[in-house]
């Protein structure tokens, strides 16, 4: 996984613009949590993420194909940061008729990306 974008707003929209694959979309939320890839045994080390992750989630989920991990990550998401994408990136959301659980599910992952990033830098850019 060391060839994921770097976490800034263009990776963000990059994710709401459907520009980034689902499968990087999945390895940076996992890269964020804690979960890393141990090559040489082949396995998914847990030891950095979140124990309510650990413990729900020994091997990291896929976030967008599956509803409940995405709704576990909406609930991690602090109550300040919830409105993130409307309130710091001008997000409109998605048309009626133009989105569906894929789209829901990767706005939630770039939501959650989003206010990772307030929480562990200083500027949003």
């Amino acid at each position: 996984m060391s060839n994921l974008p770097p976490l800034n707003t263009d990776t963000i929209w990059a994710i709401l613009n459907d520009e980034l694959d689902d499968a990087t979309v999945n390895q940076l939320l996992w890269h964020y949590l804690g979960y890393r890839y141990d090559s040489s045994t082949e396995q998914w080390d847990n030891s950095q993420v979140p124990p309510e992750w650990q413990d729900e989630y020994p091997q990291p989920p896929n976030f967008i194909d599956s509803r409940p991990p995405t709704v576990k990550l909406s609930r991690s998401i602090p109550t300040e940061n919830k409105q993130s994408l409307k309130e710091k990136l001008g997000f409109k959301g998605y048309k009626i008729g133009e989105f569906g659980p894929r789209q829901t599910r990767r706005a939630t992952a770039a939501n959650w990306l989003l206010s990772y990033l307030q929480q562990n830098s200083a500027k949003i850019d």
